[in-house]
């Protein structure tokens, strides 16, 4: 059975993502927050479906993440188009937010729990209906589901667990060393790494504290590429201009005989674009767009990027550094509408 896992962005979303992993072998993950990400996150897995013709079973799974009216319809409408069609899917949702009460009435693969975070309920499903989580290996995942839960739902009684949660939480909301939109599926697994090494600490005397020690240590333990030991923001960087050079083919954009690199909401991109153009002498200019379409633009002397900026939006700035504001620029999701965006930007302007 191959799994479509669509979660929140949150401790809780993570949980249920870390718990999939732990069972499927072929999977495919998204993270949405609510609003415009979780309605092109269902229609970009349905698309996949289709233009894949994936015909083997599949579980197409949302946690963490309640949905509109409008959205379960349509949602349910194209699962049943699809297995008419002569697909195999499986459809559950497993949620605990009140607001999707009326869905959950009108849809059986709809379940609605408020009592128990995702995670825990994530949990539950997949032990009573794959009897998974049984090797002894994983002892250590009821322990972190129940941390998840007493701080998801506020169980401050539990002492122990929440405090330990309240860990996991900060935890996973500062990982920001890893750019979520280019390299979703590294940032997840970065997320989720930190979760199966935060489980060591569990047992521990004062492991909240522990945990909380270490947490710095962990990030770097996983962003460390070649065993050097270096300062977080020097290994972040080398990391990210190695996943950047990794999928460089799919980021070029072309400007008349020049070529560049185009990322998506990175930010801070002075370090990283500059290591990544002197790494890579083929490429003349490096620009990143942020979600309300302000771009900085970097370059190393083989273009004059202040110019670009200036003849692309009225931007400006230096020879080798600029930036610019698209107004017109409409915040999406998906990298490849960024880049057919700024491509034919670069098309229609001449130097």
């Amino acid at each position: 059975m191959i799994l479509f896992h669509i979660s929140h962005t949150d401790l809780d979303g993570y949980g249920c993502q870390l718990l999939t992993k732990e069972i499927f072998s072929q999977s495919y993950y998204l993270n949405a927050n609510y609003g415009l990400e979780v309605k092109q996150s269902i229609i970009h897995f349905i698309e996949h479906i289709k233009n894949e013709e994936i015909k083997d079973e599949i579980l197409f799974l949302i946690t963490d993440v309640n949905l509109t009216n409008a959205e379960s319809k349509y949602l349910n409408n194209e699962v049943i188009k699809l297995n008419e069609d002569g697909y195999k899917i499986k459809l559950q949702l497993l949620d605990h937010h009140a607001t999707g009460q009326s869905s959950a009435d009108k849809y059986d693969w709809y379940f609605l729990d408020i009592s128990r975070c995702a995670t825990k309920i994530t949990y539950d499903y997949f032990v009573k209906n794959y009897n998974a989580f049984q090797d002894e290996s994983q002892a250590w995942i009821e322990p972190l589901v129940n941390s998840i839960n007493a701080i998801d739902i506020w169980i401050e009684d539990n002492k122990k667990d929440f405090e330990f949660g309240k860990v996991l939480l900060s935890m996973v909301s500062h990982v920001r060393e890893i750019n979520n939109i280019l390299f979703a599926n590294i940032n997840r697994d970065f997320r989720i790494y930190l979760l199966k090494k935060a489980s060591m600490y569990l047992n521990e005397v004062d492991g909240n504290i522990k945990l909380d020690s270490a947490i710095h240590s962990l990030k770097k333990e996983f962003l460390n590429l070649d065993g050097i030991d270096d300062t977080i923001d020097n290994l972040s960087a080398k990391y990210l201009v190695n996943s950047i050079t990794s999928i460089k083919d799919e980021l070029t954009i072309n400007f008349q005989d020049k070529k560049g690199v185009l990322t998506y909401t990175l930010g801070g991109i002075s370090i990283p674009a500059n290591a990544f153009l002197k790494a890579n002498k083929d490429y003349d200019f490096f620009i990143d767009v942020s979600k309300r379409g302000n771009a900085s633009f970097r370059a190393d002397g083989n273009l004059d990027v202040g110019l670009l900026a200036q003849k692309l939006a009225n931007g400006g700035g230096h020879p080798n550094a600029s930036g610019c504001k698209f107004d017109d620029f409409k915040e999406v999701i998906n990298y490849s509408d960024v880049k057919k965006y700024i491509q034919n930007k670069l098309d229609n302007i001449k130097i």
